[in-house]
């Protein structure tokens, strides 16, 4: 006896049209297309902020001096003259006239580098760290809203790392970091392109003249043209910059 199935194919199987591939295809562009664009809005909103906030600091340092005659972090009795400074990362500095942390070197709770931004918190003119005595970015150092953080150096103080200091002007530098270690190939968060377009805008757009400077170790933020300029086209690279903040005492 031979059995029979009682249900028929109606037809081919039916399978993606040309077309139909060809609208997918379509939609998974446009959507790849709109994250990279909502990307490079979202990372030049980042150095937008970041050249705000720079700026923002500088005022606060000139603010610091120009009500107490000395700078921020060197004060030698902030704990008698600043509200809410008991120690910790808002402590007394040495007033020697420096922040007594050399260039590029990774700033620690037990120095000047973090008694300059604890002195500016408890003179309530920066809000973005908490105090909290931890060497990490908002606690005791502030965050960058590019990434990473700031540390401060000082071109008087000799050992520094990462920079040449014969072309940088005297004083006291922010320096944007991704991490608190001393300034080397591997500590930068921006990249080359986002390191000139700051440097541009706030200075002269170089990485070795002016108030604004990059790091000069190999593979970070420079080329090889004469004059030297920032290895824009290497989108691989992150690099390290330093900014230097006002100092009414010396010169300009």
């Amino acid at each position: 006896m031979i059995f029979y199935s009682s249900h028929k194919k109606n037809g081919r199987q039916k399978g993606f049209t040309l077309a139909e591939m060809a609208i997918v295809i379509l939609v998974i562009g446009l959507l790849a297309s709109l994250i990279l664009k909502s990307q490079e809005l979202i990372a030049n909103a980042q150095i937008t902020s970041t050249i705000s906030e720079l700026e923002n600091l500088g005022g606060a340092v000139n603010s610091f001096q120009s009500t107490y005659g000395v700078y921020p972090g060197d004060m030698s009795n902030a704990t008698f003259r600043l509200q809410n400074c008991a120690g910790g990362t808002c402590n007394d500095g040495n007033g020697d006239g420096e922040i007594n942390v050399a260039m590029g070197v990774a700033n620690t709770t037990t120095d000047e580098a973090a008694y300059f931004f604890g002195h500016l918190r408890a003179a309530e003119l920066i809000s973005n760290i908490d105090g909290t005595n931890s060497a990490t970015f908002g606690n005791a150092f502030p965050r960058a809203p590019v990434g990473g953080g700031y540390i401060v150096g000082d071109t008087n103080v000799v050992g520094e790392s990462g920079f040449d200091l014969t072309e940088m002007r005297e004083g006291v530098y922010l320096i944007i970091v991704n991490t608190n270690e001393d300034v080397d190939g591997d500590t930068g968060v921006l990249s080359p392109a986002q390191a000139e377009t700051i440097d541009r805008i706030l200075d002269d757009g170089r990485p070795d003249t002016g108030g604004i400077v990059g790091q000069i170790d190999a593979d970070s933020c420079r080329n090889t043209d004469t004059p030297v300029g920032y290895a824009e086209n290497e989108v691989d690279q992150m690099c390290v910059i330093a900014v230097r903040l006002p100092r009414p005492d010396l010169r300009p």
